[in-house]
């Protein structure tokens, strides 16, 4: 449903996207992550075609953004981290002008209340906008991208500003949606991600750096095994005795959750499974061993560890620079051109339109004073 072929985006000799590529599947949620700088926004905004790629393709439904950009759009329900909003209407009017501008051919009032019940703002539809709070701002945004019922939805942060409460109904909101339709999400909100989300893009530096689902990110980024254990027992007994098991890495107290009862972080170094060893020295000296839970590396713990290099983004070389220049300055002569040609043919339109004027009112221009010689040369 959606296809990023070699996209590229430069600004001046500054690289934001470096060759990216990947592709979401119908009926799949993607979540797409990266730290600030990083060319999320950027790839977002080309996708909804806002922005035109230095080289490379973005297809929606298979229609390229740049050749049929009316075409693609159509297909696109898009919210932008700040939604779209004009304070003075109401909700129902301001959907209905979204409605009309969108073309859309379905029942008017049947869809939009279908929409209004989905996102939970029926009781404000005939509210101002700018009354609102936050939270209901930002369920009017999501409201105005379902408008017309798109294939595919595009969403900036989309919980930002929801108590914990909304955050729940908006990400079941997300699921349901998702069943029916393709849906890139872009938050900050790692947790979100995860347990929206059926595959992770993590984009750092204008480069793709991971593409799976954040299991097989965790399986394949934690090298080694992780739990988190209860233990019945002195705390400055148990922790020596646990640190000392053959390929235990790491031991770490999280403190006590009951009297008595202590919980610890562990590591073992890999390749290595310390459980059977970590039964027999808690059973030899009658410590009941109460929890034993695997600690996997979480999307927050997979995000840090793949965006930690976060160098200076790329440079052009000298050669590529100069290319990148003669391409800007050809688009400006075009458009130059273009502008030119614009401004002679209203011109040419004007005199005409005056000429003919003058001709029905028998007024003729006149003639322009030739200027005086003052002693000159004749």
């Amino acid at each position: 449903m959606i296809e990023v072929q070699n996209l590229t985006k430069r600004y001046g000799s500054k690289v934001a996207l470096n060759d990216v590529s990947f592709t979401v599947n119908q009926g799949e949620i993607l979540g797409f992550l990266g730290p600030n700088g990083a060319g999320k926004s950027t790839t977002m905004n080309i996708l909804t075609g806002y922005l035109s790629s230095s080289s490379g393709a973005a297809k929606i439904g298979g229609k390229d953004i740049l050749d049929d950009p009316m075409g693609a759009k159509s297909k696109i329900g898009y919210l932008p981290e700040q939604p779209p909003l004009y304070l003075d209407m109401t909700v129902s009017a301001y959907l209905n002008f979204v409605y009309d501008l969108k073309k859309c051919k379905l029942p008017r009032k049947a869809h939009l209340q279908e929409i209004c019940d989905l996102v939970k703002i029926s009781d404000v539809s005939h509210r101002l906008i700018k009354n609102l709070s936050k939270g209901y701002r930002q369920r009017v945004g999501l409201a105005q991208a379902l408008v017309g019922n798109p294939d595919v939805l595009i969403l900036d942060e989309p919980t930002v500003g929801l108590d914990p409460k909304q955050i729940i109904e908006i990400r079941n909101v997300i699921k349901k949606l998702g069943k029916k339709h393709t849906i890139i999400l872009s938050s900050h909100i790692l947790p979100e991600i995860q347990a929206t989300c059926d595959r992770v893009v993590v984009i750092n530096n204008g480069n793709i750096v991971a593409d799976d689902t954040p299991d097989n990110l965790s399986q394949n980024l934690s090298h080694n095994a992780r739990y988190t254990v209860r233990i019945q027992g002195p705390e400055n007994e148990v922790r020596p005795i646990i640190s000392s098991i053959q390929g235990m890495k790491k031991v770490d107290c999280l403190g006590e959750r009951e009297p008595g009862v202590f919980e610890y972080l562990i590591e073992s170094a890999e390749g290595s499974d310390v459980r059977n060893d970590l039964f027999k020295r808690l059973s030899e000296r009658n410590w009941p061993l109460l929890g034993l839970q695997n600690s996997a590396l979480n999307l927050e713990d997979i995000f840090l560890q793949l965006t930690k290099d976060n160098a200076a983004p790329p440079v052009l070389d000298k050669k590529a620079q100069k290319e990148a220049r003669k391409q800007a300055e050809a688009i400006l002569e075009e458009h130059e051109t273009e502008e030119i040609e614009k401004i002679a043919d209203e011109a040419a339109v004007d005199y005409t339109q005056q000429s003919a004027q003058e001709e029905q009112t028998g007024l003729a221009p006149e003639p322009q004073e030739q200027p005086k010689n003052d002693g000159g040369d004749e």
